[in-house]
């Protein structure tokens, strides 16, 4: 016979509070479409979405500074840490692109313009 261990209601709520934290670094994600939507099954592009997700996380952590174990103190953390990377990159990669684009339109050559 096998002995099932039981969850106690403190690893529990342990285990819902990475869960939804986990949750929410998935909608930062998808928010800045590195990962596609599940329900359109695109990839979408909110960035002031990711922002809020970014600052509720930031929030979160703020609000339970003290009373997270380790564990979920570094789940938050890296949490904030990735979306942030990833934010960064998506404003930067929205301020290049209008170059681009620009480049694009302009002749190679000014003189065939004329």
């Amino acid at each position: 016979m096998t002995e099932e261990k039981k969850i106690s209601e403190k690893e529990l709520a342990q285990l819902h509070f990475i869960q939804y934290i986990s949750i929410l670094a998935n909608s930062g994600m998808m928010q800045l479409g590195k990962i596609m939507n599940p329900i359109t099954g695109k990839i979408e592009k909110n960035l002031e979405a990711a922002q809020a997700t970014i600052s509720l996380l930031s929030m979160l952590k703020e609000k339970t500074k003290g009373n997270l174990s380790a564990d979920e103190d570094n789940v938050l953390a890296e949490a904030i840490a990735n979306l942030q990377l990833n934010f960064a990159d998506e404003v930067s990669r929205k301020i290049q692109e209008p170059e681009k684009t620009e480049k694009k339109d302009k002749p190679e050559n000014e003189s065939q313009a004329s």
